[in-house]
């Protein structure tokens, strides 16, 4: 649920979900929130005046957090099972009162411990594959690295997933052998493999702890719109690996946002929160050897703002599972984070691949592409900026 006007009263209700608060004034009473993502219930930066009491939040995997990131009064608020309870910071307080987390009580003044950002030691450099898969950590200074925000032209929470109201019908895994076929309306717990032509897959949530989301197994053109895919912290990529489009996808909980082969488009979505694990090198996006690729008009943050953690990269481009990577278009996207934004690996054979249009946060550890100059590659320096200044990237 995401609350979008001021004022509202949310009260007296069971919710198997997240609660994003983008609004002011906003209070919340006798509620029940249940969620296994990110965080669940979350003022968004900009906000203020959030009430929260007499609430209780129960955090269904160890990684979410609880209450975050601050701008909130919480009475008689109690949290269980998650990784952060209460959040806040000196520059968003919080007022705490007869509250508490896995059952002690909790005060405003007890702040989360602060985590160095992840900057660049040497601009410029190319990272070892040690640096590629060390935690948030790795070549840390102390400075701190600004807040990171979807610029509001972009995919984010309101315009992508499931549709508010949608009625939603418990599944448990799908396999969709049929052509032309239909889906709608799915609570889906459990993985969906398509091995038909022409399927549709529409508002419906994914909640998956298997090695893909959706997999396309001699699929061709599976469109996915407006769905929700949360893998779990499992999912070693939420969609594999081709032959299919996604459009208004919400992804998140996933080690790597969907992998690029063939004939594959990625249009107005929102890949975020992947989940680091033990030596992984985590991409919202990935093509190690494919062809007809077009990712257009997304949001993609390969950074985690609690953990300060830039995984490592928005795109990562190499030729490791193919012999080519050609015919890619990467515009008109938002993307922040990565060792580089865009990673191009040095054994990437490129052809008439084309990144134009886009623009780049700063929380990237090294900067926002890795070879600009490889042969195959046009990188459009004129329309690829900063989404700060909206100037060109250097």
């Amino acid at each position: 649920m995401t609350i979008t006007k001021n004022g509202t009263v949310l009260e007296g209700r069971k919710i198997d979900g997240y609660v994003h608060i983008k609004a002011n004034d906003v209070t919340i009473k006798n509620v029940t929130v249940k969620y296994g993502g990110a965080h669940a219930v979350r003022v968004f930066e900009g906000f203020s005046g959030a009430v929260i009491e007499s609430t209780w939040i129960q955090c269904t995997r160890p990684e979410t957090n609880g209450l975050v990131f601050g701008n909130y009064t919480a009475r008689k608020v109690h949290i269980s099972g998650c990784k952060n309870g209460f959040m806040h910071s000196t520059d968003a307080p919080a007022t705490i009162v007869e509250s508490t987390w896995n059952g002690k009580p909790v005060a405003a003044g007890d702040l989360p411990p602060a985590e160095p950002d992840p900057t660049a030691t040497t601009p410029g450099a190319t990272p070892t594959p040690a640096e590629e898969s060390a935690g948030p950590a790795a070549n840390a200074s102390v400075s701190r690295a600004p807040s990171t925000r979807i610029p509001s032209t972009f995919p984010g929470p309101d315009n992508t997933g499931v549709p508010p109201g949608t009625k939603l019908t418990a599944s448990g895994s799908i396999k969709v052998t049929e052509d032309g076929r239909v889906l709608s309306g799915l609570n889906i717990t459990g993985c969906v493999t398509v091995t038909a032509k022409n399927v549709i897959l529409r508002k419906s949530r994914i909640t998956c702890d298997g090695l893909y989301s959706i997999r396309t197994d001699g699929a061709v053109n599976l469109v996915v719109e407006d769905v929700e895919i949360n893998g779990q912290g499992k999912n070693s990529a939420a969609v594999c690996c081709g032959e299919y489009t996604l459009r208004r996808v919400d992804i998140s909980n996933v080690i790597d946002g969907p992998r690029l082969g063939s004939d594959v488009v990625v249009e107005n979505s929102w890949i975020h929160h992947l989940t680091r694990q033990p030596g992984s090198h985590n991409d919202t996006l990935q093509t190690t050897g494919a062809s007809n690729i077009v990712v257009r008009g997304n949001s993609l943050e390969a950074y985690n703002p609690v953990t300060r953690d830039p995984f490592n990269a928005c795109l990562m481009i190499g030729s490791t599972t193919g012999p080519v990577v050609s015919n890619l278009v990467f515009e008109g996207n938002y993307c922040n984070g990565g060792n580089y934004s865009i990673g191009v690996r040095e054994d990437l054979n490129a052809s008439n691949i084309r990144l134009q249009s886009n623009v780049f946060g700063r929380n990237h550890r090294y900067g926002v592409i890795a070879r600009p100059d490889q042969r195959g590659i046009t990188w459009d320096r004129a329309t690829n900026l900063y989404a700060d200044n909206r100037r060109p990237v250097v």
